[in-house]
């Protein structure tokens, strides 16, 4: 059993930051923190798949060009090929639970300007993805 807090996985991001709190060759867990008004990219996934839920403040999820608004309690999952974007409208804490590969995300729009932004590609749907 190995023990260690939470702290020390702290990743800063311009909209906030995120806390690794489990790390495995299996899976990944976090908790995203988003100060209000600020987003994460609009991006998808190759491989990655995650499932979220709303601890705490007001989050507009965009699924696929659709805006969701979503309260404590509310949950999501997300599959690769979904193009996402997170926006908080109050500070917001999120769990998310994924798939380790934490490298996998294409970013389509970045209002931060960081690298990896790209013109959006052919992107497979849930109804496109080999089963």
């Amino acid at each position: 059993m190995a023990l260690s807090k939470a702290d020390d996985s702290r990743v800063d991001k311009p909209w906030g930051y995120e806390l690794r709190w489990a790390i495995t060759d299996r899976y990944l867990g976090k908790i995203l923190h988003i100060n209000r008004g600020e987003a994460l990219s609009l991006q998808y996934h190759e491989m990655k798949d995650e499932c979220l839920l709303l601890s705490r403040g007001v989050l507009d999820l965009e699924l696929n060009g659709e805006v969701h608004r979503l309260r404590p309690g509310d949950t999501a999952h997300i599959t690769p090929g979904t193009r996402h974007r997170m926006t908080a409208v109050e500070d917001c804490d999120i769990f998310e639970v994924s798939t380790p590969e934490v490298n996998d995300v294409v970013r389509l729009e970045d209002r931060y300007g960081r690298e990896g932004t790209r013109d959006a590609p052919e992107v497979l749907t849930n109804q496109d993805s080999p089963s």
